[in-house]
């Protein structure tokens, strides 16, 4: 499953992915928030959303708020959250590959709606290779 979460200042690219995600028939959890009033604080929407990624496994989430910084933060708190900060496809892809991010964090007042649905179809369709990634991700 997919988890969506967002302050004000991610609101609207949160909007834009559901809207592509609609069109292609992707179910997604969204946790929040739900408008663009300033009446919310980040790091409720990152814990709320890593709630719901660590239910299952095979869950991962996308995060957004401003500059993408504070959800990832928060979010790498939890130690079963590997939440990578991308700005470009290759990020995404190493980010999975390599890290096996389960949430990627996006900047919603720097990247636009057609980037960021790139970055996530990356994100959302490359696998983990293992290996000597594996053995790295067991020293968190």
């Amino acid at each position: 499953m997919i988890i969506l979460a967002s302050d004000h200042a991610g609101f609207l690219l949160k909007e834009e992915i559901k809207k592509f995600f609609n069109k292609e028939n992707i179910i997604a959890i969204d946790v929040g928030c739900y408008s663009r009033e300033q009446l919310d604080d980040y790091p409720d929407f990152a814990k709320a959303g890593n709630v719901k990624v660590l239910e299952d496994s095979r869950n991962v989430g996308i995060y957004i708020c401003g500059t993408g910084i504070g959800m990832s933060i928060v979010a790498n708190r939890n130690p079963g959250i590997r939440a990578a900060l991308c700005f470009n496809e290759n990020f995404a892809s190493l980010a999975r590959m390599h890290n096996d991010a389960n949430v990627l964090c996006l900047p919603g007042r720097f990247m636009s709606a057609r980037k960021a649905i790139k970055i996530v179809k990356v994100f959302l369709t490359t696998d983990f290779e293992g290996g000597r990634h594996a053995r790295r991700i067991k020293k968190y």
